[in-house]
């Protein structure tokens, strides 16, 4: 299988490799007669294939396994006429391809003892340990029982569980049902049909999330070639038409492996045919395939900088296709995958896919956590644990897995346990977000910050009013991207519930689940909540608010000009724009507006902008020296306060408005949503002095989290 074998050092080469058969070496494995006086031909094969990866396995412990599974399960045949012992071995060959090690393997020879045959748990932990017979009984868990309809669902929560616990638990499972799916014929169409569908909707995902691509590919065709046996035939055949000796990939491969020659670069180029369902994607978003399109150029280097400069030197001497460059090695996937993908144009314009990576990645991406070898190994290094444990930290479990498993206790119905792992295994891509505390949260992409707070907080997320996202206030319907660094707020009232809008912005089960929960057990909470509606205060459910006046005239000093303002002509009618409320020492621009008068704005208004764009000269405005204040009438400002919605919200914020001296011209509040609510306030001042003092008494107000001047449209005359 592996790369991974070949000498980094190694002179350069090129040679084409295909993806592991699996299936052939599954039968490979079962010839030959079986001697007792050496290591049967069967069991040697997995031997074999385990050295190739762990040469200084000790294989005395396969040997004893092979024979008790040999002997427990002599007389049992599978529906395919075959000796059962086929089977474990089927699977154990499997896993050993993939450089699983040894306890994997033993406990896979033994997967099906406890359930078939007359061996306990018992024999098994005293013949071969204890973490032999803690993945057999894991294993087991499985299939024990009956579930009758809700067998799948349940036998796949049981998967989970006993997932959680050891990832190596899942592995066997994916082997195993690799090998049921090779050897499905046997079945009737419609059983076949139904294994099918849920190794489609739940097995391929899962083995996509724990890396183990090998496995992944071939349940893919196995599944495709069941479920749309037309399609299936008509790409087979596309492929066979494409297989000769005229393969423009080839000499795409001579010129990459001269380049990097060139260049000193020491690696190696493959050919690495694209699988089944891989070609008949690409025949689906291309129309019609390419000669390139039926395999992908694979380099593999001995280190992650030789990654880079290998790129570098493609998109050098290359013509590359930039829209197809991706760096999951800066980023890797969710399921441990790292690789460089590019594409570059070859002679005639051919274009070849190359997916560039060290061997280390190679033996990854094709694995995946199999290839972590034992994850609950004591480390040498380490210091001894000195109070036993039953919690087995596992450092390869993926943040999904503990997700799926934080939330499939609360599912307590099948079906909709069902349905949620179905939707959660259909994301495709993970996030981490960083939380205050220094800690972290992994999310599927697409999260929210309602996501956010019921990973982080369980249940208590139902009082959440709103979030920090690096440092800035944030809804809770705030979609997170990949680094932010997320806070949600709660409410000190802890009798709130969530919002049914919040069942809108969730992605996550947990947040689902716990969501549907609470209105489950609170039907009536699902109505609008008077408490929030009494926040607006009466007659404040309005569309969004628009500043009061456009254009707030001011006192003239001389004729129809303003006191404290100076524009180029000195007969103007000069007014300050009501969009921006412009207060010394704001910096102004002014526009000529119909009639000549000239509406002065804030210099950052976004009025600014929109009467440049459509041929406006600005005109020179300034406060004049002295004055800036409207010596009777005070200033008028428009401050728009953010809120979350609290009863006697309205009232708290009159009042600080009142002891600010401030005078309120017009006020409006918009129709809470998600429990946040915004206000609008045109006001008038007595001096524009106290501006900054007014806004700081009204973000003091419990509840009120900004407060900022209005940058509303003005009209453009």
């Amino acid at each position: 299988m592996s790369a991974e074998a070949a000498d980094p050092g190694a002179p350069l080469r090129r040679r084409s490799r295909p993806r592991i058969d699996l299936r052939r070496l599954g039968r490979v494995a079962l010839r030959g007669p079986v001697s007792r006086d050496r290591l049967p031909d069967a069991i040697s094969h997995v031997a074999e294939a385990h050295r190739a990866h762990h040469p200084d396995a000790d294989l005395t412990i396969l040997r004893r396994a092979y024979v008790l599974a040999e002997s427990s399960h002599r007389g049992q045949m599978r529906k395919s006429g075959e000796p059962y012992i086929t089977h474990p071995l089927a699977v154990t060959l499997i896993l050993a391809e993939l450089g699983a090690e040894t306890t994997t393997l033993t406990a896979s020879l033994l997967h099906d003892t406890v359930e078939d045959t007359e061996v306990t748990l018992d024999q098994v932990k005293e013949q071969f340990g204890d973490e032999v017979c803690y993945l057999v009984d894991g294993v087991t868990k499985l299939e024990k029982v009956d579930y009758g309809a809700a067998a799948e669902p349940e036998t796949f929560r049981k998967m989970l569980v006993a997932t959680g616990n050891d990832v190596r638990v899942m592995s066997i499972k994916l082997a195993d049902r690799l090998h049921n799916m090779r050897t499905l014929g046997v079945m009737r169409p419609e059983k076949q049909a139904r294994i099918a569908k849920v190794t489609r909707d739940v097995l391929i995902p899962l083995a996509e999330r724990l890396g183990v691509q090998a496995l992944k590919t071939e349940l893919e065709d196995l599944v495709f070639a069941i479920l749309h046996p037309g399609e299936y035939e008509e790409t087979r055949a596309l492929i066979a038409a494409a297989t000769g000796p005229d393969d423009p990939l080839e000499t795409i491969a001579d010129n990459v492996t001269h380049t990097l020659r060139d260049a000193g670069i020491s690696a190696e180029v493959l050919i690495r045919p694209r699988h089944f369902v891989s070609v008949h994607r690409v025949r689906r978003k291309r129309g019609e395939l390419r000669g390139t399109d039926f395999g992908r150029l694979l380099v593999l280097v001995g280190e992650d900088a030789d990654c880079y400069a290998v790129l570098g030197e493609l998109h050098t001497c290359f013509t590359p296709v930039i829209s197809e460059f991706k760096d999951f090695i800066a980023a890797p996937k969710f399921n441990l995958y790292q690789s460089l993908h590019t594409a570059v144009v070859g002679p005639e314009g051919a274009v070849a896919e190359v997916l560039i990576r060290t061997h280390r990645m190679h033996k990854v991406a094709e694995a995946g956590v199999v290839a972590l070898g034992n994850p609950y190994a004591q480390d040498p290094a380490a210091p001894p644990q000195t109070e036993p444990s039953d919690e087995r930290a596992d450092p390869t479990r993926p943040g999904w897995l503990s997700r799926l498993l934080d939330w499939q206790e609360s599912a307590t119905d099948p079906d909709t346990f069902w349905t949620t792992l179905r939707d959660d295994l259909a994301q495709d891509r993970e996030i981490t977000v960083f939380r205050t505390d220094g800690g972290t949260l992994g999310l599927p992409a697409g999260a929210s910050c309602v996501d956010a707070a019921y990973a982080q907080y369980g249940d208590l997320a139902h009082t959440a009013i709103g979030a920090r996202v690096n440092g800035r206030l944030a809804t809770l319907s705030t979609v997170l991207s990949d680094g932010d660094t997320v806070q949600p707020l709660l409410a000190q009232d802890t009798a709130s519930g969530p919002s049914p809008d919040w069942l809108d912005h969730a992605r996550t089960p947990a947040a689902r689940i716990a969501i549907t929960g609470w209105f489950s057990d609170h039907p009536d909470e699902a109505k609008p909540d008077p408490e929030t509606a009494d926040a607006t205060g009466p007659g404040t459910r309005g569309g969004p608010a628009a500043a009061t006046e456009r254009e707030a005239p001011a006192r003239s000093r001389s004729g129809p000009r303003p006191t404290g303002v100076v524009v180029d002509d000195p007969n103007a009618q000069v007014r300050l724009a009501g969009c921006c409320t412009p207060v010394p020492p704001d910096e102004l621009t002014g526009f000529v507006v119909r009639g000549g008068a000239v509406t002065v704005h804030r210099r950052e208004c976004p009025a600014v902008a929109a009467m440049q764009e459509i041929g406006r000269a600005p005109v020179v405005a300034r406060w004049e020296d002295g004055e800036g204040r409207e010596s009777d009438a005070g200033c008028r400002v428009t401050l728009v306060a953010e809120s979350f919605g609290r009863p006697r919200l309205l009232a708290d914020l009159t009042e600080a408005i009142a002891t600010a001296d401030a005078a309120i011209v017009s006020a409006t509040v918009e129709p809470p949503s998600e429990q946040r609510v915004r206000h609008t306030y045109t006001l008038r001042l007595p001096d524009a002095a106290g501006l900054p003092g007014l806004m700081r008494a009204m973000r003091d107000v419990a509840g009120v989290y900004d407060v900022s001047r209005a940058q509303h449209p003005a009209p453009t005359g």
